[in-house]
């Protein structure tokens, strides 16, 4: 009996070694693919997004080409809006996104991004294009499932009036159009909480409509969420959707080792099931960089940086080709100048035109 014992148990290791020697491996995960360069074509169109922020953070380490700057209460100094204008021609970047918070609900903040698309209006002599992105709170609404933003009609009018507000802007020669109608992103989209979204949107139309304008208008979803989450909020309503940046605070480190990969496969699906469900167009939303440590110098998540010489966002770049809308050719980088978070387009001593030059070469001709 202990000679059988003796005799089979080897034999039985060498079975299991050999079971698993021919299992899978690193190689056949779905996620281990390269990246392949696209060609360009045809030019893409490329919005950046432009940041309103009060000063520099002491984490900061990188120093902007055009030296260390501020926007108090939104207020830049002409040269320095001039110089992103022609750094961001540069590149190939078509349009500025501006963000701006509710004139009701949010009254200073308002002012203050009210400044900064004033000053952008006036030292732009280049004619580079602009966009407006509404950036909707539902906190600030005090709105929520139960609490829908038609309950209340004084509301939901100041809704309404917050985006009609901005006529004067989209009236600008250098507004951007998409396919000859008026571009307008809003931000949390997700979060609009209505009983009837549709009707919500409609309305919105109709009052720009009065105003002269046709609207191609961009909702925003969160990132890394299934794309079937919130359709309700989307049907009927929007031309297209993007995601914030997955790049951009990025908190697994699974998915920092195939960032590139992870993002490609959530964007095929998404804008599969965009087209096929909802009817609307997805647009791609990438980011040069990303440092938590700026803001959270204790954080252990991982950062995105800049030790690589740009090929991380040669290859999020390509991604961002393979998934644009082949109709509008649309694509989002967040950002041009927000320094908080080093995400920044913007040149930099160290780094000097690289981000921009990357940029030029992988969406235009």
């Amino acid at each position: 009996m202990k000679r059988s014992i003796y005799i089979g148990f080897p034999a039985t290791i060498l079975f299991a070694c050999k079971k698993y020697s021919t299992g899978p491996s690193p190689s056949d995960n779905f996620l281990n693919y390269k990246i392949n360069e696209i060609p360009v074509t045809q030019d893409y169109t490329v919005g950046a997004f432009y940041y309103n922020f009060g000063a520099f953070n002491a984490n900061i380490t990188e120093v902007p080409v055009v030296g260390k700057y501020a926007m108090p209460a939104g207020v830049l100094t002409p040269n320095v809006m001039s110089q992103h204008i022609t750094q961001a021609a540069a590149a190939g970047i078509d349009y500025f996104i501006f963000s701006y918070r509710s004139a009701n609900k949010d009254a200073n903040n308002w002012k203050s991004d009210s400044a900064l698309i004033r000053g952008f209006l006036n030292a732009n002599s280049g004619g580079m294009k602009f966009a407006l992105q509404y950036n909707f709170s539902n906190t600030s609404y005090g709105i929520s499932n139960t609490a829908p933003l038609e309950k209340n009609a004084t509301t939901l009018n100041q809704f309404f009036n917050d985006i009609t507000r901005t006529a004067p802007y989209m009236n600008d020669a250098n507004y951007m159009k998409v396919g000859g109608k008026t571009l307008l992103l809003i931000q949390n989209a997700q979060l609009l909480f209505s009983n009837n979204n549709k009707s919500i949107y409609d309305t919105l139309r109709s009052r720009l409509s009065a105003l002269g304008f046709t609207m191609y208008l961009v909702g925003m979803q969160d990132r890394w969420t299934p794309p079937a989450r919130y359709p309700f909020r989307y049907v009927g309503c929007v031309d297209a959707i993007y995601h914030q940046c997955f790049s951009t605070q990025l908190s697994s480190w699974d998915r920092w080792y195939v960032l590139p990969q992870a993002i490609d496969q959530n964007w095929e699906y998404s804008k599969k099931y965009f087209a096929d469900s909802i009817h609307v167009s997805y647009i791609p939303n990438i980011s040069p960089a990303y440092n938590w440590l700026i803001t959270n110098p204790t954080s252990l998540n991982p950062s995105y940086p800049r030790t690589d010489s740009g090929m991380m966002y040669k290859q999020l770049c390509n991604v961002a080709k393979m998934n644009a809308d082949n109709s509008t050719r649309l694509v989002l980088i967040d950002s041009s100048n927000s320094w908080a978070d080093d995400s920044q387009l913007e040149p930099a001593t160290d780094y000097q035109n690289r981000y921009l030059d990357i940029t030029k070469k992988e969406f235009k001709k």
